[in-house]
């Protein structure tokens, strides 16, 4: 079991929490992930991991609340434990170039943040650009400023940051002669498609990260299986890291929307298993 160490809400919605695993620590890379599961008999569910700190030996993760095991996960507070914490798993983002773009839309931006850290760190040039909807969904704005050369922030309905999309602010980018070895983009399906369009005609290489549609994160269950360049790869045990201008995003954003019943199902279960442990004084 795995003690968590602090915790925090970035937003209504999202949770952040720092987990103590001096194990994972110590082998984690920016892009790879962890499995949890809350107790004995709970769901197992992969989480990209957001941050490490090996010499305390501990791991955050940013999650939202979308399903029933992710609002099981934000009911632990500090102090309490996690059934089963176990990794690193995945393939480590290749952080290696000189001149970077690194997108994150909405909780995406909580995979680009380490990703961002990792270029920042090795010496390269960063420009993070991180979109919400609208502000109060805004999270890490501060961690990303101090890790990127120069920082962009957008929202959808001009809330805050500048108004517009983040495929906007790389165009304005572009526009004034910004020359990238290569743009990462992190977050929703739809977002990443868009992204990989605008690159594709400029020969700009791009990386896209498929997290969004893993699901067991071993590659067993074949929820994850999309076509890249033609041929079948899974994105928990070959990826999560893509070459965007070769994911066929139709096919991934259709198996994507498959599990969207169920994950509100079992939230709407969880919530209520919870209502009735309160009313009962047992929760």
């Amino acid at each position: 079991m795995n003690r968590i160490i602090k915790k925090k809400n970035l937003n209504p919605t999202v949770t952040l929490m720092e987990v103590d695993a001096p194990l994972v620590a110590a082998k984690a890379e920016p892009g790879q992930f962890i499995i949890l599961r809350t107790r004995a008999d709970g769901e197992r569910i992969p989480l990209t991991i957001a941050d490490f700190d090996r010499q305390k030996g501990s791991v955050t993760i940013i999650f939202q609340i979308v399903g029933g095991t992710t609002f099981e996960l934000n009911q632990l507070e500090e102090g309490g434990f996690i059934q089963d914490f176990v990794g690193p798993l995945g393939n480590p983002s290749v952080c290696s170039a000189k001149k970077v773009a690194v997108i994150g839309g909405g909780v995406g931006s909580a995979i680009a943040y380490p990703v961002t850290k990792k270029f920042f760190d090795n010496g390269a040039v960063v420009h993070a650009i991180t979109g919400f909807r609208t502000k109060d969904l805004v999270i890490l704005e501060d961690e990303f400023k101090k890790v990127s050369s120069e920082f962009f922030l957008v929202t959808d309905d001009g809330s805050y940051g500048q108004k517009g999309l983040v495929t906007e602010a790389l165009q304005r980018l572009i526009d004034r002669g910004e020359k990238y070895d290569e743009v990462i983009a992190i977050g929703p399906l739809i977002m990443m498609k868009f992204v990989a369009a605008l690159t594709k005609p400029l020969g700009i290489k791009t990386v896209v990260s498929m997290n969004p549609i893993m699901i067991d994160g071993t590659g067993m269950c074949g929820g994850c299986r999309l076509s890249v360049g033609g041929k079948t790869k899974f994105a928990c045990v070959d990826g999560p890291d893509f070459d965007g201008h070769e994911v066929d995003f139709a096919e991934a954003m259709s198996r994507g929307a498959m599990y969207k019943p169920f994950e509100v199902k079992a939230h709407e279960e969880a919530c209520k298993l919870l209502e009735e442990a309160s009313l009962k004084g047992i929760a």
